[in-house]
């Protein structure tokens, strides 16, 4: 939509303030993730999703993936959990683990859901106990 506001700036505002809104999630996404992972010395933060959407394999403008990508530049222990890739991109190869998610729940202090696949709305609840979640698509809010 950007291209919309650029032809037409008067006639796009409504189109240019949700743009700015959502282009500015995944800054007040990683400020979640950092307020969560300060409770522990060393945290590992699980990533849960990469792709651009739920059940696909297609990174291409993925905010889920520069997300991981920033906590990975911070220093955070980054396990990636993406059931539709078999190896990282490039972006992350050296500075996150792609890991199954069953290895995720068990390792991580940081659980963040980023994309609502499948394969992550059968998570039981207990394996959340005593982990810090961030669910931003709102699946496990039960």
């Amino acid at each position: 939509p950007w291209f919309i506001v650029d032809a037409a700036p008067k006639e796009s505002r409504l189109i240019r303030t949700a743009r700015e809104v959502n282009d500015s999630k995944p800054v007040w996404v990683i400020e979640k993730i950092r307020a969560a992972a300060a409770k522990f010395p060393a945290p590992v933060v699980a990533c849960l999703g990469l792709t651009f959407k739920a059940n696909i394999d297609d990174l291409r403008e993925s905010p889920s993936l520069a997300i991981a990508e920033r906590l990975a530049k911070q220093g955070f222990k980054i396990l990636a959990v993406e059931p539709h890739i078999r190896a990282l991109p490039k972006a992350l190869e050296g500075k996150a683990d792609l890991v199954t998610l069953d290895e995720a729940l068990a390792k991580a202090d940081v659980i963040v859901l980023l994309v609502d696949h499948a394969a992550f709305k059968s998570v039981p609840v207990a394996q959340l106990a005593g982990k810090q979640v961030i669910d931003t698509r709102g699946i496990w809010n039960r």
